[in-house]
């Protein structure tokens, strides 16, 4: 279920001036407020959300990111960011009773009157860190796996918070974003998989190429 819809748009914070680097300026649009009502879902986002960074962040394929509000718990009780709540990682959706084990690339899924579609997993950067002031935080969220995922907006329409995600395909089971975060952080070694991930048809671009640039670093080392 939707337990929050958030938006934002890019904006300064920090001083320009500040001597610790994690005070310093620096431009996000990781803080992103709650919306109520219905908020309309378009092919690269929600109304009202943008991204600072084009290169690394929004487009199709990162249209929707979502993160699944049980992780917080984690990070309160592992790490002591008590401060850290829904909406701190920057998502747009805030779900409950949907893990990264339980979620698949290619997965199909009506949501109001929207219909999206899993295409990666979150890749976790250096903005959450500065957000919440704790340096190693990208490390952190990788190695636990609680990295939350991307949809892509196949059917436009309107969403709201309280709406549940009903399941329409699932297309490659294998392929949890736990399974993906998998071999994309811990099994770097393991050619076949990162060979059978990449040929998966709706895994997200970006991905696909890593994982065949990886198996083809590893035939030129190899001479195999």
């Amino acid at each position: 279920m939707i337990n929050e819809v958030f938006v934002g748009k890019p904006k300064t914070v920090g001083d320009k001036n500040a001597t610790n680097p994690l005070d310093k300026e620096w431009e996000s649009a990781i803080f992103k407020e709650p919306v109520t009502g219905k908020v309309w879902v378009g092919e690269t986002g929600l109304d009202g959300d943008g991204q600072a960074d084009l290169k690394n962040h929004g487009g199709p394929e990162k249209a929707i990111f979502t993160y699944p509000s049980e992780h917080y718990t984690y990070f309160h009780n592992e790490y002591g960011l008590t401060a850290m709540k829904a909406g701190g990682m920057g998502e747009n959706l805030s779900l409950s009773n949907m893990l990264e084990k339980d979620v698949c690339i290619g997965d199909i899924y009506e949501i109001g009157e929207a219909v999206i579609q899993v295409s990666q997993p979150r890749q976790p950067c250096w903005k959450p860190a500065r957000r919440h002031k704790r340096k190693d935080l990208a490390l952190l969220i990788q190695d636990s796996g609680k990295t939350g995922w991307y949809f892509r907006v196949l059917q436009e329409g309107f969403i709201s918070a309280g709406e549940n995600l009903k399941l329409v395909d699932r297309l490659a089971p294998e392929w949890t974003i736990e399974n993906c975060n998998h071999v994309m952080h811990f099994d770097k070694e393991n050619i076949e998989r990162a060979a059978a991930l990449a040929a998966c048809e709706w895994l997200a671009i970006s991905w696909k190429n890593t994982f065949i640039k990886r198996v083809e670093d590893k035939k030129l080392s190899t001479g195999k």
